[in-house]
């Protein structure tokens, strides 16, 4: 019998499939919080705007598979891969991600996603990803240029809110 909070992992992940932000979103706590090699630690509804930007961003380019879903009362982990074209190169990008999950009152609280960042940068970024993509300065560089334009979206998309007010 599968245990509900794998429920709640494989349907944020057949949301992630589908391309439905609000339905990955509808599977986290409201206090979320995120952090990945590329983002770094976000929380809340920053979040939340990652995952329309990044579905956005990708569009019928994208391909997610996930396997290997488990959980227990508090804690779950899922295997996924994502495949898309990165950037203005439209560099091909295949990125093997394991994905741990603190699960709090049926919602998704902590989500962390491990993955190999020399890897993603040596496909996302090509050489220069090859040369540098394993240093800290590199790792830093990455996680800001993703805030600064994660911040630029959120801003997009507050001003076309105020625009349809």
């Amino acid at each position: 019998m599968q245990h509900l909070n794998e429920k709640i992992i494989r349907d944020f992940y057949q949301a992630f499939q589908s391309g439905n932000p609000k339905a990955m979103n509808d599977c986290y706590h409201k206090d979320i919080v995120f952090y990945d090699p590329v983002f770094g630690h976000i929380k809340g509804d920053r979040v939340r705007a990652m995952w329309y930007m990044l579905l956005e961003k990708s569009g019928e380019e994208l391909s997610i598979s996930f396997s290997e879903i488990q959980a227990n009362d508090y804690n779950g982990s899922a295997k996924w891969t994502a495949v898309y074209n990165y950037g203005p190169a439209k560099r091909r990008v295949v990125n093997e991600v394991v994905g741990a999950f603190y699960i709090q009152n049926g919602k998704i609280l902590q989500h962390t996603d491990h993955f190999d960042l020399w890897n993603w940068s040596r496909q996302a970024l090509g050489f220069k990803g090859y040369l540098l993509g394993w240093t800290k300065s590199m790792k830093l560089r990455i996680q800001q240029e993703s805030s600064k334009m994660l911040s630029s979206y959120i801003h997009k998309m507050r001003s076309l809110e105020e625009d349809d007010i």
